[in-house]
């Protein structure tokens, strides 16, 4: 038997999440006759890298510009016998799957490349993919099953200032997340950077305000997943050490760093957190009833 010539492809794809949907790319019918949506991406280019020919071919089929992680998952398939350009050849697929990630805000996909192998992009709910409502390459189900959300862990200072029946408070801009809330001042701690140094400088940041770090009032943590304001699909673990802290006894906050995460600072009464006609993070809670106990 004569043996088939053998092909070999080298192409990279991109799973990208937001809240419980997938990003997509219908193949066109010369491809597939029948309605097949797939993962964006596709053939890598001699010479490229394959994280620059993700980001090409997903803004191609979707319009959207992506930010390609650094690792990827790799997935083979073998077909003997495929039709290519008109004749059966032994066909080798190598494909890379990366995530991927697209802000938040970003318009609602379309395809840009003309004539190419898509005809439509869209984002599927991930249940209606798993479940086979959307019907989908092997590829896309494959990923999915094992696709792990980015995992991250950050570690932060906060401080509880208090001046008579007030609180001192920060509220979160629309870059953060859970934007129009009031927590309290402080933020992430820098590699290697001592924790009541990274809050001196965090509310001296957010407040406009010189502060004096005394105790450790309680250790806070949150755990939760979803889409972070980068538009990036994480697995969110926060570690809070929360300070007692001073101020001057006149000095009014004022927000000194430009296009932060805080938005506006203010004495929010106690009152008004107790009533709940102040939206509070969980931090809140747990540093006022920290402070009780002590």
């Amino acid at each position: 038997m004569r043996e088939r010539p053998r092909e070999r492809r080298l192409a990279a794809y991109a799973v990208v999440l937001r809240d419980d949907q997938v990003l997509l790319s219908r193949l066109a019918p010369r491809i597939s006759e029948q309605e097949m949506w797939t993962l964006p991406g596709g053939g890598v280019e001699h010479g490229e890298d394959p994280r620059d020919a993700v980001v090409r071919e997903v803004h191609e089929e979707t319009g959207l510009d992506v930010v390609v992680g650094e690792t990827a998952r790799v997935d083979s398939f073998h077909q003997p016998s495929a039709w290519r350009d008109g004749r059966r050849v032994d066909a080798h697929s190598v494909r890379l799957v990366f995530e991927g990630w697209v802000p938040r805000d970003a318009p609602a996909p379309r395809v840009v490349e003309v004539d190419g192998s898509t005809v439509d992009a869209a984002w599927h709910p991930v249940q209606a993919v798993l479940d086979g409502t959307v019907p989908t390459s092997a590829l896309v189900r494959a990923s999915l099953r094992v696709h792990e959300p980015f995992r991250l862990q950050r570690v932060a200072a906060y401080a509880l200032v208090r001046r008579d029946d007030r609180v001192l408070l920060t509220r979160i801009s629309a870059r953060g997340f859970h934007s129009g809330s009031w927590t309290l001042p402080g933020g992430g701690i820098d590699h290697g950077e001592p924790p009541r140094e990274a809050l001196v400088r965090e509310v001296r940041e957010e407040c406009g305000l010189d502060c004096v770090v005394g105790d450790v009032l309680d250790v806070h943590d949150v755990h939760f997943g979803g889409t972070a304001p980068s538009g990036r699909h994480e697995d969110f673990h926060g570690l809070h050490l929360v300070f007692e802290a001073t101020v001057p006894d006149d000095a009014e906050p004022v927000v000194a760093e430009v296009d932060g995460t805080t938005d506006a600072v203010a004495w929010v009464p106690l009152a008004d957190i107790e009533s709940g006609a102040v939206d509070v993070l969980d931090v809140v809670r747990a540093a006022l009833a920290a402070a009780a106990a002590h």
